[in-house]
């Protein structure tokens, strides 16, 4: 089938992206000319970071999403195609951490956190992904993790094997959609000087910061960056890949 070029402007859905890295995320694809989705299931933070980006609603909007909930990612979808006609971009970012010795976490919290950040992604990839058919053109990023590859350290079971399960879930979209235009890869970051990680670690940073080859956390706007390059026209031989950034924690 034929491959239309995508729009001038484009379109990206970035889920989770009131604070942290997904705000980076979005600072990002916004500076790099993208109409920007802000989605999240914190209303206020996503409001207070399209005011800092565009006080005239012109190039990011706020929406609700929960991730746990497939609609959602349906409802958002048809908002965008009323008012720009198409998506471009999903970024899958939002995900909840649960700290948890591995013997403490009960199973109903494991399959809670497995159905928000794997289930999530693979919600938002399926609805987003036949929009991206029908155009023949997509871009999928989802956010996975160190904790994915090596099994996790302070993350808990739960939350290192959605990450794990993102990796996998990645190649598979990859694989299916590409004959339509469409890519899907994944960014796996280490420790990130972000809010959650300084809240999981606490007063054991130092020794943390002993554990990483180069000695310093990751920096949330380069995978602002990473994510940018991901999304354009021009990444289209990228595709299942998983781009690490955990400053040689894990290599392979």
């Amino acid at each position: 089938m034929s491959k239309p070029l995508p729009l001038e402007t484009q379109t990206a859905v970035i889920t989770g992206a009131g604070n942290g890295v997904g705000a980076e995320i979005t600072r990002a694809l916004h500076a790099a000319g993208y109409r920007v989705i802000i989605t999240d299931v914190d209303g206020d933070a996503t409001y207070k970071l399209a005011e800092e980006l565009d006080l005239a609603s012109e190039m990011a909007l706020t929406a609700t999403l929960d991730v746990s909930k497939p609609e959602d990612f349906q409802t958002v979808l048809d908002k965008v195609v009323d008012r720009w006609g198409s998506v471009e971009v999903l970024v899958n970012n939002a995900a909840v951490t649960r700290a948890q010795p591995l013997m403490e976490i009960d199973p109903a919290t494991f399959n809670e956190v497995m159905g928000i950040n794997a289930g999530g992604v693979f919600a938002g990839s399926q609805i987003f992904g036949r929009h991206f058919i029908e155009r023949g053109y997509g871009r999928i990023i989802n956010m996975a993790s160190l904790a994915g590859q090596n099994g996790g350290t302070t993350t808990g079971a739960h939350y290192a094997a959605s990450k794990g399960a993102i990796m996998t879930l990645t190649k598979v979209f990859a694989r299916d959609l590409a004959q339509y235009g469409i890519t899907c890869n994944c960014i796996s970051p280490g420790p990130m000087d972000s809010p959650m990680v300084h809240e999981l670690v606490g007063e054991n940073m130092p020794q943390m910061l002993k554990n990483i080859p180069v000695g310093q956390l990751g920096d949330p706007a380069f995978v602002g960056q990473l994510v940018t390059m991901l999304a354009g026209p021009e990444a289209a031989f990228v595709n299942g890949a998983c781009w690490d950034y955990n400053g040689g924690l894990y290599m392979r």
